[in-house]
């Protein structure tokens, strides 16, 4: 899902890039977490967990 150019769309309607980037942002660029919680027919939640603390570099 957090993969470049994955969708569930038809052809020519989205990149697939959405999530990717977004995942790369948070994880990489802040060293947050990203959660995805889904259910089929319930819906699906993007959790994004960020520590109270920074760690030291």
């Amino acid at each position: 899902m957090f993969e470049p150019f994955f969708t569930t769309k038809p052809v020519g309607k989205g990149t697939g890039l959405g999530l990717s980037i977004s995942y790369q942002i948070i994880t990489q660029k802040h060293q947050v977490t990203l959660q995805c919680i889904s259910a089929p027919g319930q819906g699906t939640e993007f959790v994004i967990v960020i520590p109270l603390k920074q760690q030291a570099i």
